[in-house]
């Protein structure tokens, strides 16, 4: 038979039918769970990178103007101070994410250099990884190294799974010396290694034998006991017609 604690039901409602105890006490496990889904979505704890980035409409018109001047460089820097400066932190970061999907290269590195300056800054992994994502869908060497510098001075750490995406991005977006010196730092990172991130890159490389066959090697050391698949090797041909 079950017994339901005192604390979670009034004495008032203890007191009535069984049916109304048990309506009751549903009443308060549900009240308690949405009271703690509301508190962990609203975590202070929880990265602001991580976080919807919904704009504003202060955000809406920074966007609008800043391509409107992008091509005029002193009005683009008196835009920036005049009124990007004064951006809300979650504006700004809503304006950094809208280029970043519209592909606005130039327009993200100059967000993202605002962002930076912010005296609420502070260097965060997700942050990093959705710039490098864009540059690699652009296929921007010079600026991705730029990046990558900008994130190693501040000593920011990717776990293996974002590694391994990064890599598969730059092989995705072509720009293959990249991704392999994105991989090398993976290998040298402290984390131990995982099969996962390296199934997602070697899937990345089909197009690329040898130098999928170099990460195998790799993997196959790593994880002496899995199997990688390998595909017929009239695939890339196949597709490439």
């Amino acid at each position: 038979m079950f017994r339901f604690s005192s604390s979670i039901v009034p004495s008032a409602i203890r007191a009535q039918n069984p049916s109304s105890l048990l309506k009751a006490l549903t009443l308060s496990i549900l009240h308690r769970s949405s009271y703690s889904s509301s508190s962990l979505s609203s975590s202070p704890s929880l990265s602001i990178w991580r976080r919807k980035k919904e704009m504003g409409k202060e955000g809406l018109f920074v966007v609008h103007e800043l391509k409107r001047v992008a091509s005029s460089a002193p009005r683009l820097e008196s835009f920036m101070k005049s009124h990007v400066s004064r951006l809300l932190r979650t504006d700004l970061l809503a304006v950094l994410a809208e280029f970043q999907r519209q592909g606005n290269v130039f327009l993200s590195v100059k967000i993202y250099n605002a962002v930076r300056k912010e005296i609420w800054y502070r260097p965060d992994m997700f942050f990093y990884r959705d710039m490098l994502f864009m540059l690699a869908r652009n296929k921007k060497a010079e600026e991705a190294r730029q990046v990558w510098a900008d994130l190693r001075s501040e000593e920011v750490l990717f776990d293996q799974h974002t590694y391994g995406d990064i890599v598969r991005a730059f092989t995705d977006g072509g720009l293959l010396d990249l991704a392999m010196e994105f991989y090398d730092e993976m290998r040298s990172s402290p984390d131990p290694p995982l099969s996962l991130p390296f199934r997602v890159m070697l899937k990345g490389l089909i197009h690329y034998p040898e130098l999928r066959e170099k990460m195998k090697e790799d993997f196959l050391e790593l994880f002496p006991n899995m199997i990688i698949y390998d595909p017929p090797e009239n695939l890339s041909n196949d597709e490439q017609r």
